[in-house]
């Protein structure tokens, strides 16, 4: 199963939420019909008839408003996406100008792993007021995602095995559970009123009772208080209700997770330890937060204690055991002891290297990069025969004569699947950062130099008009600092460019308003310094732009796109952009544009142009606006047509990857970086 259909997944997921609360709504509404009914007949001389229709209108009415209220109450709570969550739970924000070394190796963990997997950085949040071991992430989306993790993953956790607790977290980033799970949050809520409004209803029949006298004031009282207790009693069934929901939907996605962090990381040992020692702790995975129940279902592990006989049909996560049995991992020992620190290994690069490619070695204690060249395989250029160069006849075949390239399968099957490979590459590239440059990607000032930096990175001609525009816009002391980063970015190969803008955005979502507008307004000036756009200014303000705007608010009123026939036009402009990127001949460039054509649905029924259009920035942004809005299924053919066309002639160039990787993130899909 791949990115596209694991959202597809979500989505059939979030149908089945919906079902299944529907059918809850509609067990509750004839309950409380039934509580109304019986409450009425006592009260009422000569009794009612089984079937009252005004009585089950105004139940059923009352029922969806409360709800109603309840759920949209929630979900404006939670209308900052998973920041309000975590902050919920006693989550404090882990700034990494202030972190301790446990905080630290977290920063850097997190940080990996999305840099790896081609997602943002997401916003991180410590529980310090939690001492067992659990972790989660929240968002309506990769670009607002948090990881939250409890004090006790920081205390009791090696870094293999916390590494392993962070790698089942993104499977859920990657998988798109978190936003099905928020939306839980907020439908269940509305279940949960019914029991707040059953137990306020018996305040006001206790109340009542004080000053009531008669014999019909009494019964009125006794009427009162037994439609509360009535409420309570349905509302606590519709709790149980929706941890029963929570239950179908959650558990098999926490099977997945725990398969997908074994892949993102090579080492079964990590998660499987971390499940171990929760097994082993006398705190577990437990919460104390009072807010830990709503949340239980999108949590590392069981936040809640006490389930009692029916704990498997409440459970929101698999027993443990079956957990590490799936993964592989040793089972728990018998006798659990909360001290015992689980040994084994360290994942060092060059253990790693040996696991990808089946080898047996000895561990080795050392962190190195020796023999990393062994395990990094090629890319997108290295997917097909590297005796393959670029082809200078293939405008005379047509698309439909060319066979399927493989290539252009395995790039489309590598989105938001976690990659040992490409975690160990990241790993080692972070390492090798001049120590400047890793300062600076913490500083919200120094990360927008070290942007500027990247763009200055050209010829001459072009540079000297770049820096003089900095300094006048900055002043001198920007102008010298730039220069530093310059110099410490000589080595940098253009293909990890986009890696290192990835890296810094956290502190560029820092900036205020009017130093973010400053910095966008520079950044483009920069990339178009003779009035001409580079194409590698291009590629990086596709990936600022879509990386630090604000989509929490619009990403509910946008619409969606089922058809291609309503994106033709805007695919069309996207194909003939990458085409036109790395073929100095116009019939190499159209045969690609016509190839990536010949992948998008209903090709056969669309009129194909004879030539590439001519674009300006205007268009392009405009088409990958309405790209982005595409279903997921339509969202995989784009994105296959994209792959085939940059691979057309079987040469791809760093700018090709570049603006390749910017177009695909720019579809809100997981791009991570080539291997090189």
């Amino acid at each position: 199963m791949n990115f596209f259909e694991h959202q597809d997944q979500a989505r059939h997921n979030t149908t089945k939420l919906l079902a299944l609360f529907a059918l809850t709504v509609v067990v509750i509404i004839l309950a409380l019909y039934l509580v109304a009914l019986i409450t009425l007949v006592e009260h009422t001389p000569g009794g009612l008839g089984l079937w009252r229709p005004g009585l089950f209108i105004l139940v059923t009415i009352a029922t969806l408003g409360l709800m109603t209220v309840g759920s949209s109450t929630k979900l404006a709570q939670l209308n900052q996406g998973g920041h309000s969550l975590a902050k919920e739970l006693g989550g404090r924000p882990l700034s990494p100008l202030a972190a301790d070394p446990a905080e630290e190796r977290l920063i850097n963990v997190v940080s990996e792993m999305a840099l790896a997997s081609g997602v943002p950085i997401p916003a991180i949040y410590v529980m310090d007021d939690e001492s067992g071991i659990n972790a989660f992430a929240a968002g309506y989306s990769p670009d607002d995602a948090v990881i939250g993790v409890t004090r006790g993953c920081l205390d009791q956790l090696t870094r293999d095995e916390l590494q392993g607790v962070i790698g089942h977290e993104f499977s859920h980033i990657l998988h798109g559970d978190m936003r099905l799970n928020l939306k839980l949050i907020g439908v269940l809520h509305g279940l949960l009123l019914i029991y707040v409004a059953g137990r306020l209803l018996l305040r006001m029949g206790y109340g009542s009772g004080v000053s009531a006298s008669s014999r019909s004031n009494d019964k009125g009282r006794m009427g009162t208080m037994a439609l509360a207790i009535g409420m309570m009693g349905i509302g606590y069934l519709g709790v149980l209700g929706g941890r029963l929901i929570k239950s179908a939907i959650s558990r098999e996605r926490e099977f997945l997770a725990d398969a997908s962090a074994v892949q993102f990381t090579r080492n079964p040992d990590g998660i499987a330890g971390a499940l171990r020692k929760i097994g082993q702790l006398s705190a577990g995975s437990t919460l104390v937060s009072p807010n830990a129940e709503i949340a239980s279902h999108l949590l590392f592990g069981e936040a809640n204690r006490g389930l009692g006989l029916l704990g498997g049909w409440f459970a929101t996560h698999p027993p443990l055991k079956e957990r590490i049995r799936r993964i592989g991992g040793a089972p728990l020992p018998v006798e659990s002891d909360p001290a015992r620190q689980a040994q084994g290994p360290p994942l060092t690069i060059a253990s790693a290297a040996n696991l990808i490619h089946g080898q047996v070695q000895g561990s080795s204690k050392d962190v190195t990069v020796t023999g990393l060249q062994d395990i990094v395989v090629a890319g997108l250029q290295g997917m097909n025969s590297p005796s393959q160069s670029r082809s200078t006849t293939t405008s005379t075949a047509t698309p439909s004569e060319t066979p399927s390239q493989p290539g252009a399968t395995d790039f489309l099957n590598s989105l938001g699947t976690p990659d040992a490979r490409r975690l160990i590459q990241v790993r080692s590239q972070l390492s090798q950062l001049h120590p400047d440059i890793k300062a600076a990607l913490f500083d919200p000032t120094a990360a927008t130099e070290l942007v500027f930096a990247l763009l200055v990175r050209t010829k001459s001609p072009i540079q000297a008009k770049q820096v003089q525009m900095l300094a006048i816009t900055y002043g001198p002391d920007c102008k010298q600092r730039v220069g530093q980063y310059y110099k410490h970015l000589k080595n940098l190969d253009q293909g990890q460019e986009l890696t290192l803008i990835e890296a810094v955005i956290p502190a560029l979502k820092q900036l205020d308003p009017a130093a973010s507008q400053q910095f966008f307004q520079t950044t483009k000036a920069l990339s178009q310094p003779d009035g001409r756009l580079m194409l590698r200014g291009f590629a990086l303000q596709l990936i600022l732009r879509k990386r630090l705007k604000d989509d929490a608010a619009n990403d509910k009123s946008r619409s969606t796109f089922h058809k291609m026939d309503d994106l033709w036009l805007d695919a069309v402009n996207v194909l003939a952009l990458l085409a036109r990127v790395g073929h100095t001949r116009r019939d190499d460039a159209l045969f690609a544009f016509k190839l990536g054509l010949s992948h998008l649905p209903g090709a056969t029924h669309q009129a194909s142009p004879n030539q590439l259009p001519k674009l300006n920035t205007t268009e392009i942004n405009i088409s990958l606006g309405r790209l982005e809005q595409a279903v997921p299924k339509l969202k995989q053919a784009i994105v296959d047509a994209c792959a085939h066309t940059v691979l057309a002639d079987n040469d791809v160039t760093p700018a090709e990857t570049n603006l390749l990787r910017a177009v695909v993130i720019t579809l809100d899909c997981p791009a991570p970086p080539f291997l090189t």
